[in-house]
């Protein structure tokens, strides 16, 4: 099943704690259905002294937000996709504010 977001788009949190927030999409967690946006929902996680990390401390993430709770970005306003299939068989993102291609999901049969 295709998603609406992938690696490497911007995006706008449209709900939950950070509702409002834009940023880019660094990594697509397939199996839990979650996204990571570059400084949106940052944790502070506490590390133990150890030979990586002979410091120890504290180190601050950005933890997933679900799939569902995040849409790409056009002009800086959320949008819904709208998959578009061409004629040679390649398949499309397309945003539904604007109708800007959002890039190419399948090539096209040989």
């Amino acid at each position: 099943m295709p998603k609406h977001v992938r690696k490497g788009d911007q995006v706008v949190v449209t709900a939950g704690d950070h509702k409002g927030a834009t940023g880019e999409i660094t990594q697509v967690l397939t199996k839990s259905d979650q996204v990571i946006v570059k400084g949106v929902n940052l944790r502070t996680k506490h590390l133990r002294r150890n030979q990586m990390n002979p410091q120890g401390g504290t180190v601050t993430i950005e933890a997933p937000i679900h799939i569902s709770n995040v849409s790409p970005a056009v002009d800086g306003k959320p949008t819904r996709v709208r998959f578009e299939t061409g004629d040679d068989g390649s398949k499309t993102r397309v945003a539904v504010r604007g109708g800007k291609s959002l890039g190419q999901i399948k090539a096209a049969k040989k």
